[in-house]
């Protein structure tokens, strides 16, 4: 290919995106939110406990298998350094960071899991209270049925 060739390309490419623009996504569906107020997400209790137990799973594995790659890499950048390999100093730097984002990671499993323990117990508790409200104004209902000597 020419020089001058590439460069009429590129002026041509550049005239081209002056006179339309093109968007790169998909057209929406109907009903997907288009002024709608409903949506189609729906969770359950069931869903919710599988992402805790999830969480819960990921946090106990990746525990116990980050801290044995934290030791392995932290005492094979001691060795390094014993030996005097200045990569020993850049692996114990890269240990020292693997343990500040795998205790985010543990930090960030455990709040996943803690809170969707807690909204489902908060859910139970809801779930009763509702009950309790639905069978007073049952039971303020037949009382005003009673009054009007029905």
């Amino acid at each position: 290919m020419a020089w001058d060739e590439w460069e009429q390309l590129k002026t041509d490419t550049a005239d081209q995106r002056s006179h339309r623009m093109q968007l790169n996504q998909v057209p929406p569906e109907p009903g997907g939110g288009g002024g709608s107020r409903q949506g189609d997400l729906a969770v359950n209790q069931t869903d919710l406990a599988a992402i805790g137990d999830a969480a819960f799973e990921l946090r106990q594995d990746f525990g116990r298998v980050s801290e044995h790659a934290r030791a392995a890499s932290q005492k094979a950048a001691g060795g390094l350094k014993t030996q005097g390999f200045a990569l020993g100093g850049a692996l114990d730097h890269v240990a020292s960071r693997w343990i500040d984002q795998s205790r985010s990671l543990l930090d960030a499993t455990a709040h996943i899991s803690n809170h969707l323990d807690f909204t489902k117990g908060a859910h139970a508790g809801d779930e009763v209270h509702i009950a309790g409200t639905v069978s007073s104004i049952a039971t303020l209902d037949a009382g005003f049925n009673e009054r009007k000597g029905a």
